[in-house]
């Protein structure tokens, strides 16, 4: 049961009513974390904000999708895996992309080097090497990339750790369990 109940937008009132329709005109739905965030206005309207701003940087949707899974593999968050892997599958990423990506890699080597990176970021807490920030400036990343996975990484770990604490009750699609590619080892 979630801790966090979920706002619906016809009673809401306010500025988490505005919100709520906002996020509802834009995408057809209001998804039960967005109705859990609507308890705190300005916590729904810096995710939106910064969600906002992120989409119009240079990182594509599919590259945020892929980190978004990587993040929410690292953080063990049941709500953004699914979200993301539904949202990764509206953006073009296929079955294997999706997987991939929640084991921080992908078939090209360029995406598998941010992949890994952000997930050294969950997995340091930020405190990356000189080496870590090397190995994605090596595989072509420029710092304009670096600092929007910092930024992707921020808001995705905000989205994790707030459908924890609310434990928001999954609406999308469960993400199927997590196989590893064929000859990883485990």
């Amino acid at each position: 049961m979630p801790r966090l109940p979920a706002i619906s937008p016809q009673s809401a009132t306010g500025k988490a009513r505005t919100l709520l329709e906002a996020v509802e005109s834009k995408l057809g739905l209001v998804p039960n974390m967005t109705r859990a965030m609507a308890s705190a206005p300005a916590a729904l309207e810096g995710y939106l904000q910064l969600s906002g701003a992120l989409a119009g940087g240079a990182l594509p949707a599919r590259t945020r999708e892929l980190l978004a899974l990587a993040v929410g593999q690292q953080n063990g968050c049941d709500y953004c895996l699914a979200a993301h892997t539904a949202i990764g599958t509206m953006v073009g990423l296929t079955a294997e992309q999706v997987r991939d990506a929640r084991l921080a890699t992908a078939v090209e080597p360029k995406t598998t080097a941010l992949l890994r990176f952000a997930a050294r970021l969950v997995e340091v807490r930020g405190r990356v090497s000189d080496a870590d920030v090397a190995a994605v400036r090596a595989a072509g990343w420029d710092d304009g990339a670096i600092a929007e996975v910092v930024a992707n990484v921020a808001l995705n770990i905000f989205t994790n750790y707030f459908n924890h604490v609310a434990e928001t009750e999954v609406d999308f699609p469960a993400a199927p369990a997590l196989t590893q590619p064929a000859g990883a080892r485990a």
